[in-house]
């Protein structure tokens, strides 16, 4: 069994919610639950062996609209959150992964060494990711914090603008060339990830962020959940001069599982065959090579192919990838060794 390393999923987002209607998210991760995607015995069927856990804040005026009679759609950005309530959440977030941790669920990585031993023990290796910054101010005093809680990973943006930058819209077709890029704020904050040892992920952000992050960055560009624009046009997804671009900083892309970003229609449709997640792997690949293509599943956030269904179906993916030619040590590559390497150079880990 392929062991996977997952660039993104929202399991924490789940299991914050479940909490909220008054269930225990320890106990349902540790025992399962036959809600959403991932919890620990169906990681362990699946080969799911850890990935990076968002914290995200939720929008409550998010309202997705219908396709029209020609599949196209164009939702708008939900308004920017407001401060001290997004930091609240964010600290329950935390809460839940430290409280994971101490009753054996999981165990919080912080270098690329706690995931390696991590997955020798056969122990979920959680790295906590923050998607859109709501929760950390201007002065960045919290950022500090939050990497002294284990944060090794975030986002300046969701699809929604901040005081970092601006977010591209769940839109289709449509290009990620939305709007404005990075804030000042959002520059210093990048700065201070390079300073710190903070991935900075490029997925939600618009074509002028990216291009933005691109010029102040000592990191590889990485998107940790996107696809191939060329292949749906979706404005989430990357273009080929965005992927050229992150194969020229030896950065990565992680396979987002969404079914509205991996389907030619664009709609969210769960008989998505498995063989549409081949064809852009396929597609990445040849535009990044094999060293720049990994997994960013999605898992909790996003309806996946039902063939996938949950991390317990994750080996179906790498047989679907064995079964178009992909070898052994290639599999390697995409399922972990890829986010290892990244996280490596990003942590500004040394040997």
């Amino acid at each position: 069994m392929q062991k996977v390393f997952d660039g993104h999923n929202d399991v924490l987002f789940r299991l914050w919610r479940r909490q909220r209607e008054g269930f225990d998210p320890i106990f349902e991760f540790i025992d399962g639950s036959p809600a959403g995607h991932i919890d620990l015995p169906r990681a362990r069927a699946g080969g799911l062996a850890g990935g990076l856990c968002a914290i995200y804040i939720p929008s409550d005026d998010l309202h997705f609209k219908p396709p029209g009679p020609d599949g196209t759609y164009d939702t708008p950005p939900p308004r920017p959150l407001e401060r001290a309530p997004s930091l609240d959440i964010a600290l329950e977030y935390a809460s839940i992964a430290v409280r994971l941790e101490r009753a054996g669920g999981w165990r919080l990585c912080r270098s690329t060494a706690d995931i390696d031993d991590a997955m020798k023990a056969d122990a979920f290796a959680a790295v906590l990711h923050m998607e859109g910054c709501e929760a950390i101010g201007a002065d960045l005093a919290a950022l500090d914090v939050f990497y002294a809680a284990g944060l090794r990973s975030l986002g300046p943006v969701w699809s929604r603008t901040n005081i970092f930058g601006h977010g591209v819209p769940f839109s289709f077709p449509k290009s990620p060339d939305t709007g404005p890029g990075l804030t000042d704020a959002g520059k210093e904050l990048v700065k201070a990830c390079n300073r710190l040892g903070i991935l900075v992920d490029l997925s939600h952000i618009t074509e002028k962020g990216f291009w933005d992050v691109a010029a102040l960055s000592d990191q590889p560009l990485v998107a940790s959940h996107s696809n191939p624009h060329a292949l749906v046009p979706v404005a989430r997804n990357l273009t080929d001069k965005q992927l050229a671009a992150i194969r020229e900083s030896n950065g990565l892309v992680g396979l987002n599982f969404a079914v509205t970003m991996l389907r030619a229609d664009g709609r969210e449709n769960a008989e998505t065959p498995i063989s549409d997640m081949v064809r852009h792997i396929d597609y990445l690949v040849d535009k990044l090579g094999v060293d720049g293509v990994a997994i960013g599943s999605d898992f909790d956030g996003a309806l996946v192919p039902g063939e996938i269904a949950d991390a317990a179906g994750m080996q179906k993916l790498v047989a679907g990838l064995r079964g178009a030619g992909y070898a052994d040590t290639e599999l390697d590559k995409i399922c972990r060794g890829n986010w290892l390497r990244i996280l490596h150079s990003a942590w500004h880990e040394r040997g």
